[in-house]
C-alpha cells in the first residue's frame, strides 16, 4: 500500500487555529504555533495500517511536510482544571466529586521527535466513604498507573524505523486480525503507557508492541515478508505481495489478574490495483488468513476479504470488508476495543472471563471505515475538520458488535465536538453499551478554552464482575508557548 504513517491520531478533540478552506489565507505565527501544539496536546494513539500489504515502506511516498513545519522546535505549557463527578448506576455505590487538575508540557521538533508529559490529578471534594484519601487512589495505586504521565513520546515519526510511547486507543497490529481497534485504557482504573516499535530490514518489515510498559500485560508482534522482493529482487514499489505472521500474548498480570491468552495468525495480501499521482492515490487489495490458539486443539479461524485506501491532500479514507469463520472458541480481533473489560467478564449471558468463554461456532461479516476530511492543508500539517472511525461485526448466530467515533470542528475550529460509543453483544442477553462525548471551545484568541465531558464507565471489581458508573466534567484550560 501507500508509504504513509503507520499510526493515526484517533482521539484528537482540539485542532484550533486554522480557518475553513474558503478563507485561503496564509497562517500567521499563532496558527503555526497552534498546529504544532494541538497535534501534541491530545493523548495521541497509534493505529496500524489497515492491511498486511501496508507493512512495507515504499519508495514513492507522499510529499513530505514543508521544512518549516518539521524543523522548528516547539516548547509549550498547558494547564486544565475541571470538576469531575463520578456517579454510580443501578445503586452500585455512592457518588464522588473531585477537582481534576491536569498540567502538561509539550516539546517537539516536527515528526522526528515529540514529547508530551502530563496527567490528570483528581483531588477529592466529597464522597468516597470512610478512609477515602484526598487524591483518588485508584488512579495511582499500581506501578502501571504512572505510565499515564507520558502522554506521548515518539522518535522517528512516519519513518519505517520508529518508536512510540503513550496511550493506545484504536490500535491495530498491522493486518489487525489479532489486535484490532484495541484500547489499553478501557478500564477506567488502569492507566498504562503502551509502546510500539517498527523496523525494516531488506524485504522484512516488523511491528511490535506492549500495552503496558511497566506491567506484564498484552504484547505482540507481526513480521511481514515482501514476496516479490525475495523472489525477484527489490521491486520499484514494494509491498505488492506480502506474507505476514503475527502473535499476541496476554500475561494477565497488570490492571487486575486474569487468565493468560495466546493467539497467532498467518496472513497473505495482494495489491490488485494501484493508482497514484503526486498528491493522490487509490489502492485496492485482497487478503486472506488463518489463525488459532496455540495449544488449543480445534480452536481456529479463517478470513478472506478486500481493502481499499484512498488519499488526497484533503481526504484520507481506509476501508475493508471481510468474511470470517470461527471454530473452537477462536475469533479474529479478540484483542479489541472491549478486551480490557472482557478479560474479566465477557458481554452476554455468560459471566466468565474471555479466556474461559466458549465462543459459538459460526461465521461473521466484518466492515471497517476510517475517514478524515480536512477543509484546508496549511504548511504540510493536515487539519482534520471531520473524522469518522467505525467498525461493525455481525455474526450468523445473532450477535452484533459496533464501535466508533465521530469528531467535527466548527467556527474556524474554535469549537470541537466528539462522541464515541461501544456496543458489544447486541442481539444477545447481557449486551454491553458504553458512550462518551466531549466539547471544547476556544476563546480570547485561542489561548483559553472551556471543556465539557461526560459518559458511562464500567469498573472491574475484585470479584471479577463489572460495576457500572457514569462521569461528568466541566472546566477551563490555558496553554502558552515558550
Amino acid at each position: 500500500m501507500f508509504a504513509r504513517r503507520s499510526w493515526a491520531v484517533v482521539l484528537p478533540l482540539l485542532l484550533p487555529g486554522v480557518g475553513w478552506a474558503e478563507e485561503e489565507v496564509a497562517p500567521g505565527h499563532w496558527e503555526q504555533r497552534e498546529a504544532a501544539i494541538r497535534e501534541l496536546e491530545q493523548a495521541l494513539t497509534p493505529e496500524s495500517s489497515s492491511g498486511g500489504a501496508e507493512a512495507q515502506p515504499e519508495e514513492e511516498s507522499m510529499p513530505p511536510p514543508a521544512p518549516d513545519s518539521i524543523s522548528r522546535w516547539t516548547n509549550a505549557l498547558r494547564m486544565e482544571a475541571t470538576t469531575w463527578t463520578l456517579l454510580p448506576r443501578r445503586g452500585a455505590g455512592r457518588d464522588e466529586g473531585f477537582v481534576q487538575v491536569e498540567p502538561g508540557f509539550v516539546f517537539d521538533k516536527g515528526e522526528s521527535f515529540r514529547l508530551n508529559l502530563g496527567a490528570p490529578v483528581r483531588l477529592r471534594l466529597w464522597g468516597g466513604g470512610e478512609g477515602a484519601g484526598f487524591v483518588r487512589k485508584e488512579d495511582w495505586d499500581t506501578l502501571s498507573d504512572w505510565g499515564q504521565v507520558v502522554r506521548l513520546f515518539s522518535v522517528g515519526g512516519d519513518t519505517p524505523d520508529a518508536v512510540w510511547v503513550g496511550m493506545m486507543d484504536g490500535y491495530s497490529l498491522l493486518s489487525g486480525h489479532l489486535v484490532r481497534r484495541y484500547s489499553n485504557r478501557a478500564n477506567p482504573d488502569y492507566h498504562p503507557a503502551g509502546v510500539v516499535g517498527t523496523g525494516t530490514l531488506g524485504p522484512v518489515y516488523a511491528e511490535a508492541f506492549v500495552s503496558d510498559l511497566l506491567g506484564a500485560r498484552l504484547m505482540g508482534a507481526e513480521v511481514a515478508l515482501d514476496l516479490q522482493h525475495v523472489l525477484f529482487g527489490r521491486p520499484p514499489v514494494s509491498g505488492r505481495y506480502t506474507l505476514a505472521l503475527s502473535a499476541a500474548h496476554d500475561w494477565g498480570k497488570g490492571g487486575g489478574t486474569s487468565k493468560p491468552l495466546t493467539l497467532a495468525h498467518l496472513d497473505g495480501t495482494a495489491v490488485v490495483m494501484r493508482r497514484r499521482s503526486r498528491d493522490n492515490g487509490l489502492e485496492l487489495h485482497l487478503l486472506g488468513g488463518w489463525g488459532g490458539r496455540p495449544g488449543e486443539g480445534g480452536a481456529w479461524g479463517a478470513v478472506a476479504g478486500l481493502g481499499m485506501e484512498a488519499v488526497s491532500p484533503m481526504l484520507d479514507v481506509r476501508a475493508r470488508l471481510e468474511g470470517r469463520l470461527q471454530r473452537g472458541g477462536f475469533r479474529q480481533g479478540a484483542f479489541g476495543p472491549d478486551y480490557e473489560l472482557a478479560r474479566f467478564q465477557v458481554a452476554g449471558a455468560s459471566s466468565v472471563p474471555l479466556a474461559e468463554a466458549s465462543f459459538p461456532k459460526g461465521a461473521s461479516a466484518y466492515g471497517e471505515v476510517i475517514l478524515g476530511w480536512d477543509a484546508v492543508r496549511l504548511d504540510g500539517l493536515r487539519r482534520r475538520h471531520l473524522f469518522v472511525s467505525l467498525g461493525v461485526e455481525a455474526f450468523t448466530w445473532g450477535r452484533v458488535d459496533v464501535d466508533g467515533r465521530v469528531e467535527t470542528h466548527l467556527f474556524h475550529q474554535d469549537l470541537s465536538l466528539g462522541v464515541g460509543g461501544l456496543a458489544t453483544g447486541m442481539g444477545q442477553p447481557g449486551a454491553r453499551y458504553l458512550v462518551s462525548g466531549e466539547a471544547r471551545w476556544r476563546f480570547l484568541g485561542g489561548r483559553l478554552f472551556a471543556v465539557g465531558q461526560g459518559g458511562t464507565l464500567l469498573f472491574p471489581s475484585p470479584e471479577g464482575t463489572l460495576r457500572p458508573g457514569a462521569f461528568a466534567a466541566l472546566g477551563v484550560g490555558v496553554d502558552d508557548e515558550r
